[in-house]
């Protein structure tokens, strides 16, 4: 009986050691950093012009840009993720013609979760908050302006392809909310709905 006790308090205790390891590997692997390129492409919607002709005529430009996201692993599947970059240039185009350009920048606050964080292939999805902050905004030789801040909502799916324990690469779609009033002489006239999807391609690292 003494040697059954022994046996039992040396297998509790190697477990315990082992969840505690397991633990402090979580802890220590609970931050990704990834770095990608991110190729925007707006909807293209908007309202009639002051309420004249037909709808969709104001168009803002596609762009690739680069992209750093930065995670926190809460428990294997649940993340938090914070995605940055500086402010981008965009050309508006109505009916076709340029009009003027804009600036923006759009960090992205979302919640993943993980379906097979343990496996090659590990699929998430997310969902979140965006904020857009428009600025430099030069349209019609100063007779337009946007409205300055778009609040809205962002989805995200993707996958991340294991390469070892701490790289991986990834692949990332998001669709954000982004909406703005287009304003001539101060007054409404359009409200311009950029709903952009968000393709992405990149590697990450956890630390």
């Amino acid at each position: 009986m003494k040697t059954m006790l022994q046996h039992g308090l040396v297998l509790v205790l190697s477990l315990a050691g082992s969840q505690a390891l397991a633990q402090d590997q979580t802890q220590e692997s609970g931050w990704m950093v990834r770095a990608r390129a991110v190729h925007i492409d707006p909807a293209d919607r908007s309202t009639p012009l002051a309420g004249t002709g037909g709808s969709d005529r104001i168009h803002v430009s596609n762009k690739t840009i680069p992209e750093i996201d930065i995670s926190y692993f809460f428990t294997p599947q649940l993340a938090a993720e914070l995605i940055l970059t500086y402010p981008q240039k965009h050309d508006v185009m109505l009916d076709g013609a340029r009009i003027g350009s804009l600036r923006h920048l759009p960090p992205t606050l979302s919640a993943q979760y993980h379906f097979a964080p343990q496996a090659a292939l590990n699929p998430y999805l997310g969902v979140g908050v965006n904020y857009t902050r428009i600025s430099h905004v030069k349209l019609l030789n100063g007779a337009a302006d946007l409205e300055k801040n778009s609040w809205g909502l962002a989805l995200q799916a993707g996958v991340d392809i294991r390469l070892d324990a701490r790289w991986s690469l990834n692949v990332d779609v998001k669709k954000l909310n982004l909406r703005s009033d287009l304003l001539l002489g101060g007054a409404h006239a359009s409200t311009v709905k950029v709903d952009p999807v968000l393709f992405g391609v990149g590697v990450g690292y956890r630390f």
